[in-house]
């Protein structure tokens, strides 16, 4: 299999302009990469959509740049930043129509909300049947390096995990980093 694109979404609190997004971009030499804002960034909104109008939003633009691209979705990698990885897992595990792609990318999974370990989003995972990179801060507030390993072993394909020591959500000053270990998982894929 070739992976012929990547498509990036952002976290809530951030937009396609995000350093790390950036970073990974330009980390690929020959691999088109798309970063997408969602609806409500367009507009000039703070607050995220509900779940189903983001999840339209990741459908329709991977499918966008599949055909952009000249390729099929299944030879995409998708994934983003906390929310934006977040709904990529949502669309591609989904029940009634999963959207098949080469991989998910998930950097910052947001596992719960911070200091609610009891709110876990993992309903789907087990339905997650692509290969998938998980990039975690070791002090992340939104999972734990235990709590996500946990939630890794539901999924139901291969993964890949990574946590970086000292860091938090933000994973701040890791950018170059992350677009490494971005860029050899996804070469990866392709072998």
């Amino acid at each position: 299999m070739v992976v012929a694109g990547v498509v990036l979404f952002p976290g809530a609190g951030s937009n396609r302009e995000h350093s790390s997004l950036l970073c990974i971009e330009a980390a690929f030499d020959s691999t088109p990469v798309a970063r997408v804002d969602f609806p409500y960034r367009r507009v000039g909104k703070k607050m995220p959509d509900r779940a189903p109008v983001l999840m339209q939003c990741v459908r329709e633009e991977v499918m966008r740049y599949a055909h952009e691209w000249g390729t099929d979705p299944s030879q995409l990698v998708i994934g983003g930043r906390s929310m934006g990885g977040r709904m990529c897992s949502m669309v591609v595990s989904d029940e009634e129509d999963p959207l098949r792609v080469a991989g998910l990318l998930l950097v910052s999974y947001p596992l719960h909300p911070p200091g609610k370990p009891e709110k876990l989003r993992t309903e789907h995972l087990n339905r997650i049947t692509v290969p998938s990179l998980w990039i975690s801060g070791t002090r992340d507030t939104f999972g734990t390096p235990a709590e996500l390993q946990s939630a890794m072993d539901l999924v139901a394909a291969p993964y890949s995990a990574h946590f970086v020591e000292r860091k938090g959500h933000d994973l701040k000053g890791c950018d170059d980093d992350i677009a490494r270990l971005v860029v050899e998982w996804t070469m990866a894929l392709t072998a």
